[in-house]
């Protein structure tokens, strides 16, 4: 019996494949003649294994989609930034000055890269969580340089200032471009799924 839930509830999903999960959950229900909780249960059972993929559009526009879930990263990461500035600025010494440490590397060798990869590759399923935390390492490595070689042909130079602005700008700029980027994405899935 379980799998015949799990047959019919594939065959649904093949041919709605923008079909809400009360909506399957209901039709599985009514075609296989069983109670809606087995139907969700064995859902949920697929969906662990990796055989579904149930997604939500929380969002109606651009506001929403920073506002949403799928938002977050975008706030957090501007949230990081923030804290890496103000740690710079506002630690001089003591034993808080590890801190400063800790968010200084975080913000020079993790975030230009990881908004630079968002950016690029905004659907967030092109890349595996390894390969993304590599390539974000690894971009950043060579990010940072560049933002010193072009802050020394300008009247500041390479000092902590100017550093910490010019990264924390093209990190923020990143950032809201790979944002955008995510938005359009998930806006046109929308679009797809409930025209």
């Amino acid at each position: 019996m379980a799998s015949g839930i799990r047959d019919t509830i594939m065959r649904e999903v093949e041919e709605k494949p923008c079909i809400t999960v009360e909506e399957l959950v209901n039709e599985v229900s009514r075609k296989v003649g069983v109670p809606r909780e087995y139907v969700a249960y064995e859902l949920m059972m697929l969906w662990k294994k990796g055989a579904v993929e149930l997604e939500g559009y929380p969002m109606d526009n651009r506001i929403m989609y920073l506002l949403s879930i799928e938002g977050l990263w975008y706030w957090v990461t501007l949230g990081i930034s923030l804290a890496s500035v103000l740690a710079v600025l506002l630690i001089g010494n003591g034993p808080l000055m590890y801190i400063r440490y800790v968010l200084g590397a975080l913000m020079t060798l993790f975030m230009p890269g990881y908004s630079l990869i968002e950016t690029l590759y905004p659907r967030g399923d092109e890349l595996k969580p390894l390969e993304r935390l590599a390539l974000s390492i690894g971009l950043s490595l060579a990010i940072t340089p560049l933002i010193g070689l072009i802050l020394n042909y300008t009247p500041w130079g390479i000092r902590l200032i100017p550093i910490m602005v010019s990264t924390t700008l093209a990190t923020t700029a990143l950032l809201t471009t790979a944002a955008i980027k995510k938005s359009n994405y998930y806006l046109s899935r929308r679009s797809r799924c409930f025209e």
